[in-house]
């Protein structure tokens, strides 16, 4: 008799959290289950998110994309690819019987042929209502919510406020000098990232200022002509993995990118793939590598 005594408050938790992720479109009986559920994930904002919060998607639209582009947390090694992220497959999805099915803001997709498979969580990132970063936090107490994981969100927001304050503190002078950040994508092209992005909100808690204050657009970055880096002059730049080989082979070839201020400065410094338009964990991660760089 002691031994139930025991059990019924834990299992009356979960039941309440199942009855609360019911009500956002989980169904009960998977917040009671002793399995973690079965995701999938349309892109990858929402399946670094699922991520982070201690649950492997089943499947992931692009698995090879994010591997290269997203990188952290890893996906599981038998995640299953889902396809395009503009046309995920419907058929396999079917087959896969997911327990809930995550996507995210700015992808266009209809959202009906979705939520006649399983519950569909959406993820609003870059939709103007917030800076990304506080986006990032209120969107994974939600989804922590729905999935009956509301210590792992609360703990992940904790864990990254304090790992960049942590970051912040070691920074010595010289390494605050005005740094931009940047995606390559061809060797005549740059995508810069500024207001209204993830990397600027993590610069802003690190107490960094960012060279590129000109205007972008609603997802926090402008593309410009390699040669417009003039205008930030010796400027750390900070470029993010990957870069495809033959724009790197264009790159180490071309005049005008040697002639830049901050190239012949020697101010130019590579890091490992952070996606820019990720969550908590893209946060934390861009600004570890930033302080190595």
């Amino acid at each position: 008799m002691q031994a139930r005594t025991q059990l019924a408050p834990l299992t009356r938790r979960r039941c309440l959290a199942g009855l609360a992720a019911t009500s956002l479109g989980l169904r009960g009986d998977l917040a009671c289950a002793a399995r973690p559920p079965r995701i999938a994930c349309l892109e990858w904002t929402s399946a670094e998110m699922v991520s982070s919060l201690g649950i492997g998607p089943v499947a992931v639209a692009d698995t090879n994309g994010y591997r290269d582009w997203v990188a952290g947390p890893a996906l599981p090694a038998d995640c299953i690819d889902l396809g395009s992220r503009g046309e995920p497959n419907l058929e396999l999805l079917l087959e896969l019987k997911p327990d809930l099915i995550t996507g995210a803001y700015g992808y266009g997709l209809d959202e009906a042929p979705f939520r006649r498979i399983a519950p569909l969580h959406t993820v609003p990132f870059y939709d103007g209502t917030e800076a990304p970063y506080r986006q990032a936090e209120v969107e994974t107490l939600k989804l922590g919510s729905q999935l009956g994981r509301e210590a792992e969100a609360q703990r992940l927001i904790q864990e990254t406020a304090a790992a960049i304050a942590q970051i912040r503190a070691q920074f010595s002078e010289r390494a605050k000098q005005p740094l931009a950040v940047v995606s390559m994508f061809d060797d005549r092209h740059v995508r810069i990232y500024g207001k209204g992005s993830l990397f600027q909100d993590v610069l802003d808690r690190l107490s960094l200022t960012n060279a590129w204050t000109a205007p972008t657009d609603s997802w926090g970055f402008s593309m410009l002509d390699i040669e417009e880096l003039v205008s930030i002059g010796e400027a750390r730049v900070i470029s993010l993995d990957p870069i495809p080989p033959h724009v790197k082979i264009r790159i180490d070839q071309s005049s005008l990118w040697a002639n830049l201020p901050c190239v012949k400065a020697g101010n130019v410094r590579t890091i490992p793939p952070v996606w820019p338009f990720g969550g908590l964990a893209a946060a934390a991660r861009f600004a570890a590598f930033v302080i190595r760089a």
